[in-house]
């Protein structure tokens, strides 16, 4: 009797013990999980500036070669560009100098017939519309000009076709600036082999195409 109390008494004691090492244990693992989970977001900082600094240096790369490429060309650019007009008649003449301004200088009869002051570029034709527009060349210079007023006179029956302002004609002779606007400063009279180009003809009283001697 006194055995099977023994028994029971050991029994009891035996799982006492036994379900509180479960419970230790239970409670064990749970600290080890809560223990877990609490270094988990120490440790969430730690990556996310990991990533930022990766996305930044991303970043930095792609500025980088950005920068290094060359800048595109605007498609714009070609339209800007000033389109040089086709000549419409070319020729080469004998070229002399006027500068009318009423003075009676030279010769000088009145202004200009095209109803324009006298000025740098404007040039005296025999035939051509008033206000045609060209360009004059010789030994490497150019100018572009305008017909406003007639001549040469007779001398266009000698083959001179052309005459242009004191300031366009030293200019083309030698590069240099004339003595005075009636006078050009220089021995030479003529320019010979003198190129025209007429890029566009004029809406004034006149004759298109090869130019023909004054009067005719």
């Amino acid at each position: 009797m006194q055995k099977r109390a023994l028994n029971v008494a050991l029994t009891g004691v035996t799982g006492t013990c036994l379900a509180g090492m479960l419970v230790a244990g239970v409670a064990a693992a749970s600290g080890d999980d809560s223990a877990q989970q609490q270094k988990t977001p120490s440790q969430s900082p730690m990556a996310q500036k990991d990533s930022t600094e990766k996305n930044d240096s991303a970043k930095a790369r792609s500025l980088a070669e950005a920068a290094r490429k060359p800048a595109a060309k605007d498609a714009d650019e070609p339209a800007r560009k000033k389109v040089e007009k086709k000549a419409l008649l070319t020729g080469t003449t004998k070229a002399s100098y006027f500068w009318d301004d009423g003075s009676g200088v030279n010769g000088d009869t009145g202004a200009p017939a095209g109803g324009k002051p006298m000025q740098k570029g404007l040039f005296a034709s025999p035939s051509w519309p008033m206000h045609t527009k060209v360009k004059v060349s010789a030994n490497g210079r150019s100018v572009t000009g305008f017909v406003g007023d007639r001549g040469p006179g007779e001398p266009s029956h000698r083959g001179v076709m052309l005459d242009l302002d004191t300031y366009t004609f030293r200019y083309l002779l030698d590069g240099e600036k004339p003595k005075s606007k009636y006078n050009a400063g220089t021995g030479e009279g003529h320019i010979n082999g003198l190129k025209y180009e007429v890029l566009e003809w004029g809406k004034g009283k006149g004759n298109r195409g090869k130019p023909q001697p004054f009067g005719s």
